[in-house]
């Protein structure tokens, strides 16, 4: 019960904060991303990873998407070294671990312990205490929903094994 409590109050506070209802229109994942202003390192990736017009497609796709900040904790040079050409695949492969395919809202998320990502590995996902932890990174805001699925922001890289 504390989990659904949880839940509606992050997406209240969500769609109170985040500008993803542009003109009323929901805009994809990637403008989203784009016009939230605290994605810019996962845009950039995404545009290195050449992953751009997949995530403008059809989807619908369910992306747990790390914030600048998120990516700030990942050791120094990481991020540089990721974007290089010769590294797309290594890229392409971290930034398919946040996707997961299908459209699953927070009150789908606390209903499973796993979810299989688009690069087909597994993510944990944990409900403990009214937070939502998927492998070890938190849900900080959840049900951003785009025209091609929905975006849920977490605090931490998910690196695959």
């Amino acid at each position: 019960m504390k989990a659904i409590a949880l839940i509606a109050t992050l997406t209240i506070a969500l769609f109170t904060a985040i500008p993803a209802y542009s003109g009323g229109h929901a805009k994809d994942i990637v403008d989203t991303a784009v016009k939230a202003g605290s994605f810019n390192t996962l845009v950039t990736a995404v545009q290195a990873a050449g992953l751009v017009d997949t995530l403008k497609g059809d989807g619908p796709f369910t992306v747990f998407a790390p914030t600048d900040e998120a990516f700030g904790k990942l050791p120094a040079g990481t991020i540089e070294n990721l974007l290089k050409p010769e590294n797309r695949e290594q890229l392409q492969a971290i930034l398919l671990y946040h996707v997961v395919p299908g459209k699953v809202t927070a009150s789908d998320v606390v209903q499973v312990a796993s979810a299989k990502t688009a690069n087909a590995k597994e993510l944990a996902v944990m409900v403990d205490g009214g937070s939502v932890k998927i492998n070890d990174a938190q849900v900080v805001k959840t049900d951003i929903m785009t025209s091609n699925g929905v975006i849920h922001v977490i605090d931490s890289v998910l690196l695959p094994q």
